[in-house]
């Protein structure tokens, strides 16, 4: 295909929005001490919070209130959030164990994310995948020490520097606390299942200002439990067992170890394909298995209308009980932060914090199949394998012809695990002196990733099926079975320095002045295992590199209050990475207070994003793509293989490598805000930002679709089986040369095309003292996201995708991303000595699957993806996998998901609080999705869209803590 909306490159072949709302009513009162504060966006000082730029803050009582146990969860709250961050409830491939954020939609590698207001590590990931190239885990931080977290919702790469063209989020901890508080907590659903469990401490000691010191420890460990997939009910389960057969049937796999033998189609070529034509001739399938396991092969399982086992037994193989809707994991995390005074007017601080996240993935054991697997050595490939019995062969049942094999060695372990472990170390001094406060700094954070593949096959053991060893021979060979360990590390080391003053007078105010320099040295170093690297490994790709770079910065930020009511900040930053010339960005905002109840603010910047270092160093992922349409061998309707070839080249999966490009440059970026701040009373607040950000030369992979789109100019990027023999035919019998097998695509990491997103927050916040009833709050959060569009390549027409998923809706992109136009969240909190009681609504819009444009191209009438082709249909192409999907899905989209949440706490008993609260009060089912329900070869996927939905259903926390 074009593009597989799920496909994505691989190793192996409490809904609660919360925001801080300005107040605009209140006023100093005369002879009162101002105080004042930093916001996320900016390095001066201002009073109150409200500035030129959009801040949401969720604090501390708002992250208790929203039921989350994770930051990652707290997250998937937030209605900013795009559709297409990092999970680890299943293996991500390239991104196994990771959780990440994406802001605006613009992708994990465009939020930058800080602790403390200092950059964290990426972590020691390298994924190909585009929008993952700098990877900031959120599970190395500890949500029982957050004291809140401010989301900059704008531009902000002339304060912070690269990674910060969506915007920036600021996990900020606890200081100054005195006292010791134990807690604990366990959640499951209605079934009992996605159980989680936890405990943290946190402890501090003296108090700054009476002490002259403070120090506070944080710890936090959690543990969660495996849930299979089949037992995740709380999805549109009936839909998915009619509309695509998920767990309609018993079938897993038609690959066990009763194994199915294909016979060459002619000798020399290799080429073991079958077609139903000739399948009784040419394929012998094994039923040598306890007839409980036998099964024929039909539809209803979810196999292709052309597969060669329809009609057809086969000893199944189970599986699905592999399957996951959540994987077994364990957290542990500990933060401790200190702080000295060392005199009147100087402290010295340090931090210090571990972490490490466990991840276990439940996988099926390795098969081998009758198409040469490519291999992978860390500079390239090595000798591909291919199960070529020769006759004679003990296991060959062809006595004429030679023969490839289907078999699953049973007795092996699938499966993966990783562990993220990270250190983080903070040293520096503050103080104010001559007017200045300053603040500097050295940090230095690392990333640990230890992973381990089981049950890979070794090479040497495996090419011995080759030369006469028999299956069961080889199953049983104790060298035949290697686990493969990755040890991987990132690291910054930075020094930073900051100060600000102010000087000088105008009518609203002096002049604010803030200046500063960081000096970072940036590493990643991944290694794969000796024998991977060696080229020794079956079918496993390697992920090698080893590389730094010293990043050097300078900023500057002015603030000049034309006006008690007229301010305007102005910001400069200037980096210099090795190898780029050396790039500077400005911003200005303002801010007009029009009366004591309205105001105007609105910001306008530059931004830019560095490629990452994985992207300039030399090495990096290779990976087996999925999905592909091979043009050459498969019709235009992407379903029918042309003469000489099968089903398998029109959704082929191949190896392809990316690779360094010395050539790249930063991505750039223009931000626009506007927004206005209203409080007609000192009890209602109402924010309204319209925003825009355009960012241009990304940085992305070469993809499979534009190498075999342009084989002819630039063949050297497809790489296919040679041999003449396997070339197909056209629809006149005439051979297309240089058309065999697809073997392997280069994609080199290339600066391509722009995305540009705009939309409007509104956020609003209601109080209401009720006297001797206490006190009531309510607040709307929203995003309405009004343009999203997509240029493959400089020039290109740029259609908006707001509403519809990217890349059905305009065919000419690559792109899976959903984008809802919609995603809001309604709160309110009532309390009284005692007793607290919130409950939230929280709304996803709708995706639409409708075909539009392709490119230039407006089609006179847009046709579903899915479902059953017609005659009005621009395009042959149609997904037919769902064939009865418009009959209960008219509108072609995924629906609406509205799900209420409850929240109770009571804190009357000494020193203790419990709370109890409720996600997805009304047990509302995760919408369906056509594109996770079964995968071409039948196996059920997740079941619903993790972007947009959760598959837990009714769930419920309990929580206590105790304040000694």
């Amino acid at each position: 295909m074009k593009h597989h909306p799920l496909s994505k490159r691989s190793a192996i072949a409490i809904a609660l929005t919360l925001a801080y709302t300005p107040v605009l009513h209140a006023q100093q009162t005369s002879g009162k001490e101002v105080e004042t504060v930093y916001i996320t966006g900016s390095n001066l000082k201002r009073v109150g919070k409200e500035g030129e730029s959009p801040v949401q803050v969720i604090t501390q009582l708002e992250i208790k209130a929203s039921g989350a146990s994770t930051v990652a969860e707290l997250m998937r709250t937030v209605p900013s959030m795009g559709t297409n961050n990092n999970y680890d409830t299943n293996d991500g491939g390239f991104s196994r164990g990771v959780s990440t954020a994406s802001l605006r939609g613009l992708s994990s590698t465009s939020t930058l994310i800080l602790l403390n207001g200092r950059r964290m590590t990426p972590s020691a990931y390298a994924d190909p995948n585009d929008g993952n190239s700098t990877l900031y885990d959120l599970n190395s931080i500890p949500l029982s020490a957050l004291e809140r977290v401010e989301i900059l919702k704008d531009g902000a790469s002339a304060v912070y520097g690269s990674d910060a063209i969506g915007g920036v989020i600021n996990f900020i901890t606890k200081n100054n606390y005195e006292g010791l508080q134990v807690a604990a907590r366990v959640g499951a659903n209605d079934d009992g299942n996605f159980g989680k469990r936890g405990a943290s401490l946190f402890w501090g000691k003296g108090d700054i200002d009476k002490d002259g010191y403070n120090v506070f420890v944080a710890a936090d460990v959690s543990k969660r439990d495996r849930v299979k997939r089949a037992d995740a009910t709380d999805i549109e389960v009936e839909k998915y067992k009619l509309l695509n057969g998920r767990y309609a049937t018993p079938y897993g796999s038609t690959v066990s170890s009763h194994p199915s033998f294909y016979r060459e189609r002619a000798p020399g070529t290799a080429n073991f394909a079958v077609s139903q034509a000739l399948a009784a001739k040419n394929l012998i399938t094994r039923t040598d298995c306890d007839p409980s396991q036998q099964l024929v092969g039909s539809r209803a399982m979810g196999l292709p209308a052309t597969s060669v086992f329809i009609g057809r037994t086969f000893c199944n193989y189970d599986t699905l009980q592999f399957l996951e809707a959540q994987s077994a994991g364990n957290d542990q995390n500990v933060m401790s932060r200190g702080i000295i005074k060392l005199g009147q007017n100087t402290r010295a601080f340090a931090e210090v914090g571990f972490s490490r996240s466990e991840r276990n993935y439940t996988g099926s054991p390795i098969t081998l199949g009758q198409t040469p697997t490519t291999n992978f050595t860390s500079v390239g490939v090595t000798d591909p394998f291919q199960v070529i019995l020769p006759i004679g062969h003990p296991d060959n049942p062809f006595p004429d012809s030679r023969a490839s094999v289907g078999y699953r060695f049973e007795n092996l372990r699938g499966g993966t695990q990783n562990i993220n472990k990270g250190i983080r170390a903070l040293v520096g001094l503050e103080g104010t002196h001559f007017g200045w406060d300053w603040n500097t700094a050295v940090l230095w954070n690392q990333s640990q990733k230890d992973d381990v593949t089981y049950g890979r096959l070794y090479l040497p053991t495996l090419r011995k099926l080759n030369t006469g060893t028999s299956l069961a021979a080889l199953a049983a060979d104790p060298t035949l079975a290697r686990d493969v360990t990755g040890d991987n590390k990132a690291s910054i080391l930075q020094w930073d320095a900051k100060a600000n003053t102010e000087f000088g007078s105008l009518p609203g105010g002096p002049f604010a002045l803030a200046l500063g320099t960081e000096i970072r040295r940036e590493k990643i170093n991944l290694n794969p295992d000796p024998l991977l690297a060696t080229g020794q490994i079956f079918g496993l790709a390697n992920t090698i590199i080893d590389g730094s770079r010293d990043v050097k910065s300078a900023f500057v930020e002015l603030r000049t209050p034309v006006l008690k009511s007229l301010e305007f900040d102005f910001a400069g930053r200037l980096d210099k990475y090795p190898g780029i010339k050396s790039n500077f960005v400005p911003k200005v905002g303002g801010k007009w207070t029009l009366a004591d109840s309205v105001a105007v603010r609105g910001t306008y910047a530059r931004g830019f994003r560095a490629p990452g270092l994985t992207q300039v160093t030399p090495g990096g992922a290779q990976f087996f793509e999925s999905g592909i349409w091979d043009r050459r061998r498969c019709e235009p309707d992407e379903s029918t293989p042309k003469n000489g070839a099968t089903e398998v080249d029109c959704n082929k999966s191949a190896a392809g490598t990316g690779g360094a490009n010395p050539d790249l440059v930063p991505e750039k970026a223009k931000s626009y805000s506007l927004g206005l701040i209203i409080a007609p009373s000192a009890n209602l607040d109402l924010v309204i930002d319209m925003w825009r950000i355009r960012k241009t030369g990304e940085v992305i992979l070469g993809s499979a679709w534009d190498a075999l789109k342009n084989e002819d100019s630039n063949p050297g990027n497809v790489v296919r089986d040679p041999n003449p023999a396997n070339w197909v035919t056209d629809a006149n019998g005439k051979v297309i040369p240089n058309s065999g097998p697809l073997l392997m695509v280069k994609e080199p990491w290339i600066n391509q095309g722009a995305t540009e997103v705009r939309g409007i927050d509104l956020e609003v916040r209601h109080r209401k003292n009720l006297g001797d009833w206490g006190t009531f709050n309510t607040k709307v959060s929203s995003t309405y996201i009004s343009h999203y569009s997509i240029a493959a390549h400089e020039g290109d027409i740029e259609r908006n995708l707001a509403g519809s998923n990217a890349g059905i809706t305009d065919w000419n992109i690559s792109s899976s991303l959903d984008i809802p136009r919609w995603k809001s969240s309604l709160t309110g909190s009532w309390s009284r000595g005692d007793h607290a009681i919130s409950a939230t609504v929280n709304y996803v819009g709708p995706v639409s699957f409708l075909r539009r444009y392709e490119g230039e191209e407006t089609y006179a009438q847009p046709f579903c993806h899915y479902g059953s082709k017609k005659d009005t249909d621009a395009r042959p192409d149609r997904n037919t996998t769902t064939p009865l999907y418009e009959a209960y899905f008219p509108d072609c989209a995924i629906n609406s998901w509205t799900t209420v949440g409850l929240g109770y706490t009571y804190t009357g008993f000494k020193n203790v609080s419990v709370s109890l609260n409720v996600q997805n009060l009304f047990d509302t089912k995760a919408p369906y999705d056509p594109r996770y329900g079964v995968n071409t070869a039948g196996t059920p996927l997740q079941g619903y869209n993790e972007g947009l939905h959760n598959n837990q259903g009714r769930y419920f926390t309990f929580s206590a803590s105790y304040t000694f």
